[in-house]
């Protein structure tokens, strides 16, 4: 019996919440705990890895029926590494400061678990379409968790959002979360958050 296809609309909202690749898969955290000292970060490095993944899903996907299975991995990182140049070549041009920011987080996206993954399990095995639709899902899910860790972190660590000052004098800064010890809290606090609200619509 052939395996009934997911609609399209759930094919990219399932990358949002229920297979959120940070919240919920578990990939991508070397990125996610490391530069999402701010908002800002979070959002050029959630943008930068969406562009590499729903690019190489389109080629991939595109491609699927002539990449030979003995060098598929390697096609695959060539194709992925091509596109991690695209992006890391824009931030340089354009967004120096960001650019500086990221430093070599943004050329590792090439060995982003999540990047590879998705090659591997669902663009080598769907049509164009359903890659797209599933990059731009995952690629979504993966910005909101880092724009939303690095918001939480800025302004308890620095009283600002996206550089502009939210917080007044009165406030005294975390320090603590603008440092490595911050991101493992606020994260480990949002998957339990995340499990938590799975744990209770699951039993509603």
């Amino acid at each position: 019996m052939a395996k009934k296809k997911i609609p399209l609309l759930k094919e990219f909202l399932k990358g949002i919440w229920d297979e959120n690749p940070v919240l919920h898969m578990l990939l991508g955290l070397c990125p996610t705990l490391a530069i999402t000292n701010s908002a800002i970060n979070g959002l050029a490095m959630g943008l930068a890895t969406t562009f590499v993944l729903l690019s190489s899903s389109i080629i991939i996907s595109l491609l699927r029926k002539l990449i030979p299975h003995q060098v598929r991995i390697a096609s695959y990182i060539v194709i992925i590494a091509t596109f991690v140049t695209v992006a890391d070549r824009f931030l340089a041009a354009y967004f120096p400061e960001i650019s500086k920011a990221l430093g070599p987080y943004v050329p590792l996206i090439v060995v982003n678990c999540l990047i590879l993954g998705r090659q591997e399990a669902f663009s080598s095995k769907h049509n164009t379409g359903r890659s797209i639709l599933d990059g731009l899902g995952m690629g979504t899910g993966f910005i909101l968790v880092l724009v939303v860790l690095g918001s939480i972190r800025e302004i308890l660590g620095s009283g600002t959002l996206f550089s502009l000052q939210i917080l007044g004098d009165w406030f005294n800064p975390w320090m603590v979360m603008i440092l490595p010890p911050g991101a493992f809290l606020t994260l480990g606090l949002l998957i339990g958050l995340g499990n938590w609200y799975n744990a209770k619509r699951a039993s509603a």
